[in-house]
């Protein structure tokens, strides 16, 4: 379990966010939903243990992250990025295996066992196929998956992931979000824990997931999606008026009410005639 109590996270002595707090465990997804400049990013780095606490504590399996090394929380947690250009040509098994490094020692290469496991991870996830592929030729959303995989093959239990469908089409981004709810029904010894932060509320729904909704440095509601990303909440994060509806399927979406009065929106001095 990843746990933050009464965090306060922030740059030098300039706090961004205050009073956080947050559990995820085994076979969880918590998404994490706010505007921009709300924190994400920095309670993400935060959590890792790549940024100090301001105040409050980060607890990863019952102890502070403080307190243990690097490698022991590379094998507790894989990180994926929204976005990564290696500086080589790499097949996409090697950018896959490179999750291994969290599991050997010093200098040490990774061996058949290594391989398979990265192997694993890729088939599991539908792109083996791609294991010999240029990555830097791959498509965005398979970049992505590779990514995903890396994060498998480091066998952590638990796996951050910062808007992992950014500048993703939207097919790319249905598959990619199809991927991650797999992730934590994934059976075997143990489920994976994810913690993800998305700027499409749509996405908490599609999930399933358990919602952190940040808001001016700190949160304003947590629990499950259906109950935490309402009208209300949503108008009061995002500062325009929102509808949640229903599908047929039954499934709840969010849909922003735009202004249909165009002059009601432009400048004075755009309505002022000459």
């Amino acid at each position: 379990m990843l746990e933050a109590q009464d965090l306060s996270i922030g740059y030098g002595k300039s706090p961004i966010g205050t009073g956080l707090n947050l559990q995820v465990r085994e076979g969880e997804i918590l998404c994490l939903l706010g505007p921009n400049g709300c924190g994400k990013t920095t309670l993400f780095r935060t959590l890792l243990g790549l940024l100090p606490a301001l105040s409050g504590s980060v607890l990863l399996g019952g102890r502070p992250i403080t307190a243990q090394t690097r490698a022991e929380i590379a094998r507790a947690i894989a990180y994926v990025p929204q976005a990564h250009a290696p500086p080589f040509p790499f097949e996409a098994l090697e950018v896959v295996l490179m999750g291994r490094t969290a599991r050997l020692g010093a200098f040490a290469q990774p061996g058949k066992t290594d391989r398979a496991v990265a192997e694993d991870a890729m088939r599991h996830l539908g792109i083996h196929d791609l294991a010999h592929r240029d990555y830097s030729q791959l498509s965005g959303g398979q970049r992505q998956l590779v990514l995903i995989a890396r994060a498998l093959a480091q066998e952590a239990t638990l796996i951050v992931m910062d808007e992992p469908t950014a500048s993703l089409d939207f097919g790319n981004q249905a598959q990619v979000l199809a991927r991650i709810g797999a992730l934590a029904q994934i059976k075997g010894t143990a489920s994976h824990g994810v913690i993800l932060s998305t700027h499409d509320p749509d996405q908490a729904f599609a999930l399933n997931a358990r919602v952190l909704l940040m808001h001016r440095g700190g949160v304003l509601a947590e629990g499950p999606a259906t109950e935490v990303l309402t009208e209300a909440n949503l108008t009061t994060v995002y500062g325009l008026p929102i509808t949640v509806e229903s599908t047929l399927s039954g499934r709840k979406v969010c849909l922003p009410r735009l202004a249909t009065d165009t002059s009601a929106t432009m400048m004075p001095d755009a309505m002022t005639s000459p």
